[in-house]
């Protein structure tokens, strides 16, 4: 619509605003599988070809998803053949990441113990926190053990996304797959609103009120409000901030201090 002056009237609306704005992943996966090389990707586009296998950390990104800032925070956890002291990760993160190689069929019987105990974590509460499942290392195409079919059959046998990506090679797929986290997440929340005290409706009569139309007793409905506990916050992390989000990658180089034993290309 034109103003007044004759100039077109520029608009200053904004998309609504997503109710989640920070997303907590975790990246499961046995080892050999490539998860830490997953989120290098992620955070500063290189690929690293020697990193240390027993070091775990959380990293953290500002990143716009559909037009949406969101804070993603990625643990790249350290296990070694499978779930072990599952609670770090459990009550920390809100979506999971379930990496193997599909040159390597141990790391992708590995994913269905991380899968089976994601399940059972679900069944016991209350909130739905999102899981996909990715075949790493597309590049070794000639070397694969696993195939698709296995891990799309896989997926569909716990009822989360699948993926096969190559950590070495494509970036827009690697940060696909994280940004589909936060979709699903955001999807899950709107599913799932926020609790809200519960109110229960109790009948109580009110005095006779003798008026000159004769009129009777009434009922009033009251309500009260149901005490409920108080819900812990989840544990906290350990957290670095990883400077070079796609926002700063432009300014400057992006900073690789932070990845302690990792050897970038």
């Amino acid at each position: 619509m034109a103003s007044m002056f004759g100039k077109p009237r520029v608009s200053t609306e904004r998309p609504p605003q997503s109710s989640v704005a920070e997303c907590n992943v975790a990246i499961l996966g046995c080892r050999g599988a490539g998860k830490s090389a997953l989120t290098v990707k992620f955070l500063t586009k290189r690929f690293i070809s020697e990193y240390d296998p027993n070091l775990e950390d959380t990293y953290a990104s500002e990143e716009l998803v559909d037009q949406q800032p969101v804070l993603l925070k990625v643990m790249d956890t350290a296990d070694q053949d499978g779930p072990v002291n599952c609670e770090r990760y459990l009550h920390w993160a809100n979506a999971f990441l379930v990496v193997y190689s599909i040159d390597n069929r141990r790391s992708f019987e590995g994913c269905g113990r991380y899968l089976d105990v994601l399940a059972r974590h679900a069944r016991g509460c209350q909130r739905q926190s999102p899981v996909l499942l990715l075949g790493n290392k597309l590049d070794m195409e000639q070397y694969r053990q696993v195939t698709k079919a296995e891990g799309t059959s896989l997926a569909t046998k716990f009822g989360c996304l699948f993926y096969e990506v190559s950590a070495c090679q494509d970036f827009a797929a690697v940060q696909h797959v994280f940004h589909q986290a936060v979709r699903e997440l955001r999807r899950e929340a709107e599913h799932s609103p926020a609790l809200r005290p519960l109110f229960v409706a109790e009948e109580q009569p009110c005095l006779a009120m003798a008026t000159r139309h004769g009129l009777a007793s009434c009922t009033i409905n009251t309500l009260s409000t149901v005490n409920l506990k108080e819900i812990p916050s989840v544990a906290q992390a350990k957290l670095v901030t990883v400077k070079s989000s796609r926002a700063q990658s432009k300014r400057k180089a992006p900073t690789l201090t932070l990845l302690k034993g990792f050897k970038i290309f």
